[in-house]
């Protein structure tokens, strides 16, 4: 009897331990297709947004992110070629005709910056005095030995440019004073900073690269610089090898409280601004 209850005794402290330890955390389960293609604009990737938000994404949910990034007129055309299951890009007319022409399923803004003018501190064309990036761009194309170096990619920051440049009746191609890079928003600022020139640039990515620029912000928050950004599912009625399952979990998750309030801390500890705001 002694031997029966010394065996109860120890029994029921082992289930106490077991229930004090507690069940083992579920794992997260490995998607069908795990693997996302998200075509993407340079500035999310060059000021550090997409980096600092991925590894929580691909934790919370298993998917894992082949990230691709380029200006966004590239970024759209590798979801009309079907190379990429969720665009992640900045240029609201190219968004909505992508949409509108059957290759997205939806335009969902929601998060935005802004465009600055950055340029020497010495400043010739007086930018520091201009209300308007409109007048900003003027004074540049009539000061003398004046430069602006342009994405020149079909980005949303080159679209962005070109409209203020057409709003300013100017046409600055071929001009002395305008460089075509052709590249992407980093290689662009360091091309600025060696020839003392201005550029136009998300502020995030300045923000995130200015202590190797010998650049300053200008001209900032004028009306027409406001830079927003939009997530938008491929169709797989136009391209059903889609990960369609995977696009909205991301397009889900990007858009939920929890990656929105990642968004608009990012930035504030490190630079003492948020450099994107919810939109």
């Amino acid at each position: 009897m002694k031997k029966l209850s010394l065996l109860l005794a120890v029994m029921m402290v082992l289930g106490l331990a077991l229930v004090g330890c507690g069940s083992p955390a579920a794992e997260t389960p490995t998607p069908e297709n795990p693997v996302i293609r998200l075509s993407t604009t340079t500035s999310v990737n060059d000021s550090g947004l997409l980096p600092y938000l991925q590894p929580t994404f691909e934790g919370k949910t298993g998917y894992k992110l082949e990230i691709t990034s380029n200006g966004t007129g590239a970024a759209i055309k590798l979801g009309e070629s079907g190379d990429a299951d969720c665009l992640l890009v900045h240029s609201k007319a190219s968004e909505e005709a992508f949409v509108e022409a059957g290759f997205g399923v939806e335009r969902i803004p929601f998060m935005f910056n802004y465009f600055v003018l950055v340029g020497p501190a010495a400043d010739p064309a007086g930018v520091k005095d201009c209300a308007t990036a409109i007048d900003a761009l003027k004074a540049i194309a009539a000061t003398e030995g004046a430069e602006f170096v342009s994405r020149g990619d079909d980005s949303g920051t080159h679209k962005a440019e070109m409209k203020i440049w057409a709003a300013a009746e100017i046409d600055p191609t071929g001009a002395a004073y305008y460089i075509s890079a052709g590249a992407g928003m980093g290689a662009c600022l360091n091309q600025a900073s060696e020839r003392g020139a201005y550029v136009l640039t998300d502020k995030a990515t300045f923000l995130a690269n200015k202590e190797n620029l010998d650049l300053e912000i200008l001209l900032e928050k004028s009306d027409e610089m406001k830079n927003t950004y939009s997530v938008i599912e491929v169709s797989a009625e136009k391209h059903p090898d889609t990960n369609t399952a995977g696009a909205k979990a991301f397009i889900e998750w990007i858009t939920s409280d929890e990656a929105l309030e990642l968004i608009a801390k990012y930035g504030v500890e490190e630079y003492g601004e948020a450099l994107f705001f919810v939109d």
